[in-house]
């Protein structure tokens, strides 16, 4: 190509422009591809199970400030969720029956991802929802690997690691699986 150059006084000809332009089409083309083929994939680069909760501080409805530090020694089901989300909305009321359903070994953490903590506590309030609620923040989300829709769920043993990760809603029959797995071991 330089050899292409220097006959041309400087300007590539195009051939070689297109030949250029092609093979970066065709390996974006490919790297595309290969992504969309593998379901996952993206959540996979950026999956935290098996590490270290990221450390959580933030404000409840009532202004308390909610670490999730305070629940190590449980299990805990932390969920992103918004009040526009429906298939939050639908996944939440179980999610409530659980915490009463195993008493002190589990924990759920709401995190709102609203901007307005007003209609998160109307949902939340709504939906009956009794566990512990944090307004979120986009820095919170992208300690978690990033939350790019909702609801994302995670699962954390009693030691703070994360154990599972579900993106999106209909994962309820799997997450009980991983929290009753969880406290089986304890």
């Amino acid at each position: 190509m330089i050899a292409a150059m220097r006959r041309t006084r400087g300007r590539v000809p195009a051939a070689v422009c297109g030949v250029a332009l092609g093979a970066l089409l065709l390996a974006t083309g490919a790297g595309l591809s290969a992504m969309d083929a593998v379901p996952g994939a993206q959540a996979q680069e950026r999956s935290l199970v098996g590490r270290a909760a990221p450390a959580i501080a933030a404000k409840d409805f009532d202004g308390q400030v909610v670490r999730l530090r305070e629940y190590r020694g449980k299990v805990v089901l932390l969920n992103f969720w918004a009040s526009w989300c429906g298939p939050c909305k639908v996944e939440m009321p179980t999610f409530a029956r659980w915490q009463k359903q195993y008493g002190g070994r589990l924990q759920v953490l709401g995190v709102s991802m609203d901007d307005d903590a007003g209609a998160a506590k109307a949902a939340a309030g709504k939906l009956g929802i009794d566990y512990p609620v944090v307004m979120g923040t986009a820095a919170m989300g992208n300690s978690y690997g990033g939350v790019y829709g909702l609801p994302v769920s995670f699962v954390i043993d009693a030691e703070g690691r994360i154990r599972a990760e579900y993106d999106g809603g209909n994962h309820v029959k799997e997450i009980q699986a991983e929290i009753t797995r969880l406290l089986a071991r304890r």
